[in-house]
């Protein structure tokens, strides 16, 4: 072969290379993906992060009020066609979260807590409690649990199964 062959072959190989790269298409989650790391891009309280297989996006943002607004404004889910991308906001460090005031709040003037309450503990974090009033609650359950239709528990049990294991948050019921 002459020089002038091998040298245009090296070019239109890599002209072709090139141009497959150029020409790939991004599907338009791909696209969409772009257009909010582009929006955020310069935040220096964001990242993101892409699950490919699981068409998942998760925003890191390390400013609680910003993580709070990011995840009332944008949708939880968006449709392209037969791919549902699902969009998640990761709030600042979960450890940050005061679980015994946002049980202060849920439970505000709700008649059946008798207190909420935490107890220093030495050495340890404070430990948190939820104190229901004593009684026994019943509600028309038609599963095969009870044979009369009727479910009998105490609120505690409602509240462990509802809000599951929280750290350091203890659900009872008052003695008194």
């Amino acid at each position: 072969m002459h020089t002038k062959e091998v040298r245009h072959r090296g070019v239109c190989n890599a002209l072709s290379y090139f141009m497959e790269e150029i020409m790939k298409l991004s599907p338009p989650w791909i696209t969409y993906l772009k257009k909010i790391e582009c929006l955020f891009k310069d935040d220096p309280d964001i990242s993101t992060e892409y699950d490919e297989e699981k068409y998942n996006l998760k925003l890191y943002v390390s400013n609680a009020e910003k993580a709070e607004a990011l995840s009332k404004l944008l949708p939880m889910t968006k449709e392209f066609g037969n791919v549902t991308m699902t969009i998640t906001v990761v709030p600042p460090n979960e450890t940050d979260v005061n679980y015994l005031e946002l049980f202060r709040k849920a439970f505000q003037n709700n008649p059946a807590v008798t207190d909420i309450t935490s107890i220093e503990m030495p050495f340890s974090a404070p430990t948190n409690f939820v104190i229901f009033k004593k009684e026994v609650v019943k509600f028309f359950n038609d599963d095969i649990s009870d044979a009369h239709g009727v479910c009998s528990t105490l609120n505690e049990n409602i509240a462990r199964e509802v809000f599951g294991t929280t750290d350091n948050v203890y659900f009872c019921t008052d003695i008194k």
